[in-house]
């Protein structure tokens, strides 16, 4: 049974303590070592009255047990409370026709707004000391209805959707709010019930659950719970599949209504939605049908081996295929979103286009990739009904087979990979390869769960699933630390994730969420980017691939722990929110290319540029004149000869010592001027055919250093060299 559970400590508020439930209440948290604050009004069960007798009773009952309470004769709350029960007692039964205004307004005064109102006073001492516990009490006519009772049944239900909303608000707080339905002897019913009934009844047969519900290791949170006579039943709703009866471009008819009533009643594949997002999440389902079909069913209505050969079947389907242009842009606006910075100079490569070795952080391959998700391509492949609020990205897989270009245009394709039913949700792994004009650069595969679409019979693991693998069983090797910008969400999303749940509270409400959270790929590309800087000294050429788990949100603001693990080339990791320990990315690995590996892939192409029989040209002509240009100029320059937008070439000429000479390869010492400029370019640029100035402002060529010395390459390239 575990050890016994304690409320030492702890103060609780037990409304209407006097006499049956609440009494029950008050000496078993007194019993288990709780300050009980004994709350009843004195009155009887029409609210008539006044008097302290009954909680004085209670409270001396207490102490003769040993246990510590004090009386409260009204509306009175202390400052230090932290678990309340919630047990308000008046009945005004009346038949609907013979309610007064007098009848309905004293029930919702007592039993909804009085619960608000005590509550409300103690929320925020409840949020400070990031601690709660709320149980409201609600009634079998409030869930059911009950003929006499209509203006307290609808405050009873009212009860549960005030501990509803409670739930969701208080869940960062550590704030809980339960409802409970008890059926038990109490005042109420002790002049109704026969005398054995109210026996097995008793409301000691109740307190255990609540003991429970309060108790700070308990986690259950929104609950609604029947219970009496040593029973407990946890409650959920239940929902027809129904039954589109809407038809694009048509008008809805009742006719329509009729004729589909049967199958809107029909609770033999009943849903059973535990959200408000999961409800609204069938009316955008609706809509996107009735966009692409206008009157297809609910995929879940169907038999089980129609959803099965539905599912089968958009396996190895594709979408159209789509092209991802970007430009340097781009790639520095993803870098700044997973956090590199001017700070650290190592960085400067990934956020400034002018840097000799300017690159595309290796993870800017997922922005490439998603845009057939982003889309909503996945919709039109037969067989898939896709409900996007239900979609959460579970895993991601990335791998490079040669650096991205700093600027391009890749052609991608993608197929739905395979489709596993895992039984509370259906995974979708889709496959998303990216060309350069023939060559593949890269392949994304996105593992997609849908909420809620399992259990159609389909195979739980695939072959084409690209494997997360368990971290080692050490300490780590590395640990390094970021901490996100407020901005972060608002920063990332204009790489192209437009999802609203990451930028606007409403929605980030409506998914369950306290405001809006980080994308989980740019948790991703923090994580990586710290890979790349410890392991590999920022060399995306050594960048092979990367996979990782996504396991719980991340909210902008919060410090990410990446915690790295060396094993060979492999670097296991996994990354925690610092401030709650949470593991947000787990299960997850970045493969580097080996050192040796790296030079040899990726020697120099500066035999394979037309430039390089302009620069030894430039070499061989400037060994009679050398003397005399190193007077006149005085300078190194440094050129980076890019081809498909990275760097083929590096040339230097020397015009600064001696005779001057012209080498491959950076320079031995500070360049005074530094030029990028593609092979074709240059080659326009030494023709004429392209002006250097227009050049510089139009972006095709970048310069840094002294960029005023770049006016003498004119003289270097035409009057000496005579190109």
């Amino acid at each position: 049974m575990g050890s016994p559970l304690r409320f030492d400590g702890r103060v609780v508020l037990v409304t209407g303590a006097g006499a049956g439930l609440g009494r029950a209440y008050a000496l078993a948290f007194a019993e288990r070592g709780a300050l009980v604050v004994v709350n009843d009004l004195g009155g009887d069960f029409k609210g008539v009255g006044k008097g302290s007798l009954a909680a004085d009773k209670v409270v001396e009952e207490i102490r003769r047990r040993g246990g510590k309470a004090v009386a409260s004769y009204g509306m009175v709350f202390e400052r230090t409370i932290l678990l309340i029960f919630l047990q308000l007692i008046i009945l005004r039964d009346r038949s609907f026709a013979r309610i007064s205004d007098e009848d309905w307004d004293i029930i919702h005064r007592v039993h909804l707004r009085g619960s608000f109102q005590v509550t409300r006073a103690a929320w925020d001492h409840m949020k400070k000391q990031k601690y709660g516990r709320i149980i409201m009490t609600s009634s079998a006519s409030g869930i059911y209805g009950n003929f006499g009772q209509a203006n307290y049944s609808a405050a009873k239900l009212g009860l549960l959707g005030l501990a509803n909303s409670l739930a969701i608000e208080g869940r960062k707080s550590n704030i809980h709010c339960n409802t409970i339905a008890p059926n038990a002897g109490s005042r109420m019913t002790q002049t109704v019930l026969p005398e054995d009934l109210v026996e097995a009844l008793k409301p000691e047969y109740v307190a255990p659950l609540v003991l429970w519900l309060c108790h700070e290791s308990c986690e259950e949170n929104g609950g609604l719970f029947e219970v009496g006579a040593g029973w407990i039943g946890k409650l959920r709703w239940e929902r027809t599949l129904g039954a589109i009866v809407r038809q694009k471009n048509h008008p809805m008819t009742p006719e329509a209504v009729k004729a589909n009533w049967k199958k809107i009643c029909d609770f033999e594949n009943a849903s059973k939605p535990q959200s408000i997002q999961e409800s609204t999440g069938s009316i955008i389902e609706v809509l996107s049908k009735i966009d692409s079909e206008g009157v297809s069913a609910n995929h879940t209505s169907h038999a089980t081996s129609t959803a099965t050969s539905g599912f089968a079947g958009a396996i190895g389907q594709k979408l159209p295929p789509f092209s991802y242009a970007y430009t340097e842009l781009e790639a520095i606006m993803y870098a700044l979103g997973v956090g590199a910075s001017v700070k650290d100079p190592k960085d400067l490569k990934f956020v400034y286009e002018g840097s000799s070795d300017f690159s595309c952080l290796p993870t800017f391959g997922v922005i490439i990739g998603q845009k057939s998700l982003m889309g909503g391509g996945l919709a039109e492949i037969p067989g898939l009904s896709i409900n996007f609020a239900k979609v959460l990205h579970g895993e991601q897989y990335l791998e490079l087979y040669k650096p991205l270009p700093r600027a391009g245009k890749l052609k991608c394709e993608a197929v739905v990979a395979d489709v596993l039913d895992k039984g509370s949700g259906v995974v979708i792994i889709m496959d998303v390869y990216s060309y350069s004009e023939k060559e593949l650069i890269c392949h994304n595969q996105f593992s997609l769960f849908l909420v809620g679409s399992g259990g159609f019979g389909g195979k739980r693991t695939s072959d084409k699933v690209k494997v997360a693998v368990a971290i080692p069983n050490r300490p780590p090797d590395a640990v390094l630390t970021d901490t996100t910008s407020l901005n972060q969400a608002a920063l990332y999303r204009l790489s192209g994730d437009w999802n609203p749940l990451h930028i606007d509270p409403n929605f980030a409400s409506l998914a369950g969420f306290d405001k809006p959270i980080l994308h989980g790929l740019c948790t991703f590309g923090f994580s990586a980017r710290r890979i790349l800087q410890q392991f590999a000294d920022n060399d995306v050429s050594r960048f092979k691939a990367i996979k990782a788990r996504f396991a719980k949100p991340v909210y902008p603001g919060q410090t990410l722990q990446t915690e790295m693990w060396k094993e060979g080339n492999r670097i296991h990791f996994q990354t925690k929110v610092q401030e709650t320990g949470d593991i947000v990315i787990s299960n997850a690995y970045v493969d580097l290319a080996p050192t040796s590996d790296t030079s040899a892939k990726t020697p120099s192409e500066g035999g394979k540029l037309q430039s390089t029989l302009v620069f030894e040209e430039i070499g061989r002509r400037l060994k009679d004149v050398g003397p005399e240009v190193v007077k006149k100029v005085n300078a190194v320059f440094e050129w980076h000869i890019t081809k498909g937008g990275n760097i083929g070439a590096k040339w230097t000429i020397d015009l600064k010592s001696g005779s001057g000479k012209v080498y491959q390869g950076p320079a031995k010492g500070a360049a005074d001027t530094t030029i990028i400029l593609s092979d074709e370019d240059f080659m326009e640029v030494v023709l004429g055919k392209l002006d250097p100035q227009k050049a510089f402002f139009s972006g095709r060529l970048k310069a840094r250093g002294n960029i005023m010395l770049s006016q003498k390459l004119q003289m270097i390239l035409k009057d000496y060299a005579k190109l």
